[in-house]
Order: structure tokens, then sequence, then C-alpha cells
């Protein structure tokens, strides 16, 4: 997450950061130069790259390429989450920070949830509704990023609150991609993305109404 010369925007708690190979690798690229922007961007080249591999994994007949698809797709949705971190500790750790910081910060992150959520939908194959299924958790993920900025911006403080903020949602589609690795390589019926999103959807449902409850009582005590 990258950040503002002035101010240090509000940073998601992860206890990665402080492993010695998070460090070590920040450090890596701190020494040779990297800016936490263009570790920003990197994030959603690998959000793409898991999309493509999504939506291709429903294209293939040969299951054993289309399951491979799938776990190349789990690996590029943890790609993107080990550029976010990254990205932050740049800018923050690394003393990298710059001006434009702020909208590197959120706004690939916004793109990348669009994208990966989106392809996952399109891959569930075995649903004629798949794709809808992804455009919903899409603009979900879209609206408690939302909420969280709003209250940024109403001078309060940005709440992370789950169940099903960034990190949830990855976590879960990964493991669908990986169970729909198997259900593919199997030749099981194709459910595993489906449920998945299913359960993205119900969580995130549950971390909009949190988050803004959460604003609406700290509006009114101030």
């Amino acid at each position: 997450m990258t950040t503002g010369m002035q101010d240090v925007a509000p940073r998601r708690a992860l206890a990665t950061r402080n492993r010695s190979w998070a460090r070590a690798s920040a450090a890596w690229l701190v020494a040779r130069g990297v800016q936490p922007n263009v570790v920003s961007v990197a994030s959603v080249v690998c959000a793409a790259s898991a999309a493509a591999a999504f939506v291709g994994s429903a294209q293939l007949a040969d299951a054993s390429r289309g399951a491979s698809l799938l776990v190349a797709a789990a690996v590029f949705v943890q790609l993107r989450l080990l550029c976010n971190m990254l990205d932050g500790m740049l800018a923050v750790e690394g003393g990298l920070r710059t001006k434009t910081g702020d909208i590197y910060n959120e706004l690939p992150d916004r793109i990348a949830d669009v994208v990966i959520l989106v392809g996952a939908g399109y891959a569930a194959r075995a649903l004629s509704y798949g794709g809808t299924l992804g455009w919903t958790a899409a603009v979900l993920a879209l609206l408690t990023a939302y909420i969280r900025a709003l209250s940024g911006s109403l001078g309060l403080p940005q709440h992370f609150l789950g169940p099903m903020a960034k990190q949830h949602r990855m976590f879960a589609i990964t493991v669908a991609a990986f169970a729909g690795a198997a259900e593919t390589y199997l030749e099981w019926p194709p459910r595993a993305l489906a449920v998945g999103l299913v359960i993205i959807i119900c969580g995130s449902i549950v971390t909009v109404w949190r988050r803004t409850a959460r604003l609406a009582q700290e509006a009114n005590a101030r």
C-alpha cells in the first residue's frame, strides 16, 4: 500500500509483514530501486493473469490442462496479494512514499478485485448464472471498500472489518480455485468456484452491514 508524502494512510494489520522472508523481499526491492507504485501496478497484472486463467480453464476440454489453469489462477491471486503487501512495505518501511501513493494504493486494488471475481464467475461453467455471481461478488467487494473509504473521507477511522475483507475474499477464491482444479482433473461436476463466490457474496453482505453500522455509530458519537 503506497501512501502520501505527508500522512501515512491507514494500513490493514498483516502479521505477514513481520516475517523474515517478507522483510527480506522488501529490502531486496528497495535496494534495486523498485518503486511502490510499480509494484501496485504489478498487482493488477497478476489479477488480470488470474482472470485470464480462470476464463481459459472453462474453455478447455482437456481436464489436466483446465486443472492446471485453475492452479495458475490461484497462484496469480496470491501473487496479487504479495504485491499488495510489498508495495506498502516499500512505501512505509522502505521510505519510498510518493504524492500519488494513495491513488496507487486504492485504484489498482479495486481493479484487481473486479477482474479476479468476474473472471472466476465466468469460469463457474456449471451454472448459467456464474457470470452473475462473479459480478455480484465484484460489486459487493467495491462496496465494502467504498464504505471504508467513506469513513476516512468523513474524518473517521477506516476499519478493515470482515468477515469478507480483501484478504478473506482472496483466500476464499484461492481455495475455490484449488478445489475447482481437483474437480476438473477428476472430472467431477464443477461446483467449487460457484460455491466460493456464494460464500464471498454472503460474507460481503455481512461485511457491508458491519462497516456501515460502525460508520453510523462513530458518526453519531462525535
